[in-house]
């Protein structure tokens, strides 16, 4: 299976010996970032520095100041983690060594975003809003991330793109100094804490008969005896999401998200495609359960393959979430089985050729490693070894 690596442009740029290592673990492609959520990120093996600090979500390379003009929200430029056209140069260093570059772009995340304009965020039952996501209900903000979307993705010499958090944002976030997991919300719970109540939103629950106020009061009421200690039940998934809300108005909050969803995806691919070369790639990084949240946001299987190249699942988990995927049997399709390959960040790289057998049993075309520069020397060599 054609197997690509994640990279940074910091893992490159500054480091000659950088793009012939990449390289030499046996993959055919490298993805890496044009524009990125804020990190704090390992370079174990980088010349000049040993830990970068991206503060901000940014773009990698220079943004088009007359696309941009005038416009809120518009996207922000690195600082000197990342500076001038980051991406190019790494971009230009890693097909020097034989590399086929593909561009990732993180999109619905952005925690400056929200905190300099705080009405673009997902605002929770409670009214607390989560910076880091940005609400894509909001005309405006789904204008920006459809064409930051075309911008980062078809960068120059790229073959193709992954979209990252193109989708809905919730709670979990892994946030700096994150103190949230006092309480066991269950995954029914975890639904009910992404629902957001901005004002777009609560238009669209009106579309779909609810009040939203009534339904805020709901939410809360189903949280509370999780906040006073009750243990969040195995609730089978969207099973106990209809148990907390009752089965009506679940479905009518989950059919306004998912139209939401849909259409940004619709839009966002059709912009990419626009602006791209032909036989340009076009892959969106998904979850096969549509009511999910985060980097993966949940898709219709269907759906997205019939609007998208293929899909980037996360398996770090297990191997699992790309039978819904391959069970559409759309030919051509990339289903690309995302693997963990730092070991101190939970990956398993010594088990990588056992991970990618199963992997391909249950469908998956490609093979995507994360993370070819916050892996450590050994974490490398077992890649490298599966990969052989």
């Amino acid at each position: 299976m054609k197997a690509s690596a994640f990279v940074y442009p910091w893992d490159v740029n500054g480091d000659p010996r950088a793009p012939e290592r990449i390289a030499g673990l046996g993959v055919e492609q490298v993805t890496l970032a044009a524009a990125y959520h804020s990190t704090r990120a390992l370079t174990p093996r980088h010349p000049r520095h040993r830990i970068v600090t991206a503060e901000h979500a940014a773009v990698l390379y220079p943004a088009d100041q007359r696309r941009w003009e005038g416009r809120t929200p518009r996207p922000y430029p690195a600082g000197d983690w990342a500076l001038g056209d980051a991406y190019g140069e790494a971009a230009d260093a890693l097909a020097a060594a034989g590399l086929e570059v593909h561009t990732w772009v993180v999109l619905a995340h952005n925690s400056r975003l929200g905190a300099e304009h705080p009405a673009t965020s997902v605002v929770n039952a409670y009214g607390d809003r989560y910076p880091w996501a940005p609400c894509v209900a909001q005309p405006a903000t789904r204008a920006y991330l459809v064409d930051l979307a075309a911008e980062a993705a078809v960068r120059p010499g790229a073959r193709g793109t992954e979209l990252e958090s193109l989708g809905w944002y919730g709670l979990q976030h892994l946030h700096a100094h994150d103190k949230t997991s006092g309480v066991g919300l269950g995954e029914a719970g975890q639904y009910l804490m992404a629902l957001c109540f901005c004002p777009a939103c609560r238009e669209g629950y009106a579309e779909e008969g609810l009040d939203a106020d009534e339904l805020a009061a709901s939410v809360r009421a189903a949280l509370e005896p999780l906040w006073q200690g009750a243990a969040a039940a195995d609730d089978g998934g969207w099973a106990g999401v209809e148990k907390l809300l009752g089965g009506e108005t679940a479905a009518a909050t989950r059919a306004w998200r998912d139209r939401t969803a849909r259409t940004l995806q619709e839009d966002a691919v059709a912009a990419v495609r626009a602006a791209a070369p032909e036989g340009f790639q076009v892959l969106l990084h998904a979850d096969p359960v549509s009511y999910h949240c985060g980097a993966n946001p949940g898709v219709d299987p269907a759906h997205i393959l019939s609007v998208a190249d293929g899909v980037v699942v996360p398996c770090a988990g297990g191997t699992e979430p790309l039978v819904p995927f391959a069970e559409q049997g759309r030919a051509g399709a990339v289903i690309a089985a995302n693997f963990t390959v730092v070991s101190g960040m939970g990956g398993s790289p010594g088990t990588l050729a056992a991970d990618a057998a199963r992997a391909r049993a249950l469908g998956a075309t490609e093979l995507r490693l994360y993370h070819a520069g916050l892996a450590s020397d050994g974490d490398l060599a077992a890649v490298r070894e599966a990969l052989r």
